[in-house]
């Protein structure tokens, strides 16, 4: 089953199963958004809006999702809220922005999603201007960490819904553009991890 055809599949059940366990790291993520001045944020891989309510107003924000299923419980959501949110239907791994558009680029549970993620990451540097930050929150495995029970679940839902085989630090040698500002553990151990990039000038 291809990314777009499950995330169709798991729309109406999403918030349900999700929402409550990731409320928390979602909050903190997006504490790191600075609160002055105005922005123009990407958001991308914005699913069904849980980030919504944890958003500083006062910038200007784009999401993106591969899934129209998604996007559609996005909307639902963003009628409540007095945000300046534009949505577009866009695949992570080719996005269609031009570069240097962004001055933050926001990835929550999305780079262990996409089936390549380094050209998720690579293209969240493309499209981010230089001295601008990529705030990550997923679940990654640490380098040289054997990690077995994660791989072989991965066997299983990275057909499903999201990997949990990816190594952040791989990842990131894809983009030397990119250099790690902070890398801190938010659940579970420090499988899931709260990492913030800068784009050198």
């Amino acid at each position: 089953m291809g990314l777009k055809s499950s995330y169709t599949f798991l729309a109406p059940l999403y918030d349900t199963i999700v929402a409550s366990a990731t409320q928390e790291m979602r909050q903190r993520s997006l504490q790191r958004i600075d609160i002055t001045g105005s922005q123009n944020i990407l958001i991308n891989g914005i699913g069904t809006g849980l980030d919504i309510p944890f958003l500083p107003p006062q910038h200007h924000y784009v999401g993106t999702d591969l899934t129209p299923a998604m996007l559609q419980r996005c909307e639902q959501k963003l009628q409540q809220q007095a945000l300046d949110l534009e949505l577009h239907l866009a695949d992570a791994m080719q996005l269609p922005f031009e570069d240097d558009q962004y001055d933050t680029v926001i990835m929550n549970l999305i780079l262990a999603v996409v089936p390549e993620p380094q050209l998720a990451l690579q293209e969240a540097c493309r499209v981010l201007k230089p001295g601008g930050k990529i705030f990550i929150l997923d679940k990654f495995i640490r380098k040289g960490q054997l990690a077995l029970a994660r791989r072989l679940i991965n066997l299983l839902m990275r057909h499903i819904a999201t990997r949990t085989d990816v190594v952040f630090e791989d990842v990131l040698d894809s983009c030397p553009q990119l250099k790690l500002v902070q890398d801190i553990d938010a659940r579970f151990n420090g499988w899931f991890r709260l990492i913030d990039l800068e784009k050198s000038y």
